[in-house]
């Protein structure tokens, strides 16, 4: 393992922006994690993980050590029920769906081509098109800061929340996750229910939902190697029924689904009612065909792109009454920052 100085981080995350970190260590073991996390030399840097860098912003040069998970490696094994999965880390999230879908393991096709890393799933409890990884995990390793031990939660233990964990809570900079453990039924049933896949067969294959989703997906989000961007920037916002009442009043083809907390809104939707679908402040844009992502038309600034979004939330809320909550990490000199608290910087 070798350390890095004063390196460009356009290539490690995907809204490709050039932006520096002081250190930069790629790591392929949990012993080479532990080695930085108890190095002399390091001990008073800030650390950040990334994977595939799929979620984050950085927002100005990084002044500590940025580590690249690396951690691969998948372990299959069944019973009379299920598939199981152990599955390191820095694996390729994208590659371990289509893996599964090759050797006919049903039960991830929904989450095809999200990106980012199998150590990242449980941070963001990421989903799509009706299921969530909190669907299929049975447990989260991972490697505890203050003891350097391995520590195992179960799926209960993880609490997830919609794009909520523990890890964003009471394990937030005490934890690195090394590996989840997947769960996935034999008795397969598909889940159909969301958007564009309710057209498919009910008699249809795993196989034809993973095609179908990663075509949705292909259509209609820009990929990060042409243009730079983070997936979806902000969350779907849960909002009361008496409110939904009063928008759907007023917005009768506003998008949303109810949730044992309320009405869950498509915050794609709502951006795109307000006009702003292709709106543009320096290189940075909503893009043209999905409203829910920001892309980087070739040289965004962190800047371009915080301002966008707060002329995002501004409009949203004036028109709507709903404050969307950013789901993109930004992250600053030393640690992670709220874009209201870079809005208001910014104001001084």
């Amino acid at each position: 393992m070798k350390l890095h100085h004063n390196v460009n981080l356009q290539t490690y995350h995907t809204f490709n922006i050039q932006e520096s970190c002081k250190w930069l260590a790629i790591v392929n073991s949990v012993d080479e994690l532990i080695h930085l996390y108890r190095s002399d030399e390091l001990k008073s840097e800030p650390k950040l993980v990334l994977g595939r860098g799929s979620n984050v912003l950085f927002t100005e040069p990084y002044q500590g050590l940025v580590i690249i998970n690396r951690l691969s490696g998948i372990h299959h094994t069944e019973d009379s029920h299920h598939h199981f999965l152990h599955v390191a880390g820095g694996e390729d999230w994208p590659q371990l769906v289509e893996w599964c879908t090759e050797h006919q393991l049903a039960g991830l096709e929904n989450l095809a081509l999200i990106p980012g890393c199998a150590g990242s799933a449980p941070i963001q409890n990421i989903g799509a098109y009706g299921v969530e990884f909190k669907d299929v995990c049975q447990y989260v390793d991972y490697l505890c800061l203050e003891s350097f031990s391995i520590k195992r939660l179960s799926v209960s233990e993880c609490q997830f929340g919609y794009r909520d964990s523990i890890f964003k809570h009471n394990l937030y900079n005490k934890a690195i996750i090394v590996a989840v453990g997947i769960m996935l039924s034999k008795s397969w049933v598909p889940t159909l229910s969301y958007g564009p896949l309710q057209t498919l067969p009910t008699d249809c294959s795993a196989s034809d939902i993973y095609h179908a989703v990663c075509n949705i997906r292909k259509e209609k989000l820009p990929d990060p190697k042409l243009a730079g961007n983070a997936g979806s920037f902000f969350k779907n916002p849960v909002i009361s029924l008496e409110h939904f009442h009063q928008l759907k009043s007023q917005f009768p083809s506003i998008s949303a689904y109810p949730t044992d907390d309320g009405m869950k809104v498509a915050a794609g939707w709502l951006i795109d009612h307000a006009g702003l679908k292709g709106y543009r402040i320096g290189d940075a844009q909503v893009h043209d065909r999905q409203a829910l992502v920001i892309v980087n038309m070739g040289r965004a600034t962190a800047e371009d792109i915080i301002q966008l979004a707060g002329k995002i939330r501004h409009d949203i809320f004036n028109m709507f009454g709903i404050e969307l909550e950013h789901e993109v990490r930004f992250m600053g000199a030393a640690d992670e920052v709220k874009l209201t608290t870079l809005l208001l910087g910014n104001e001084k």
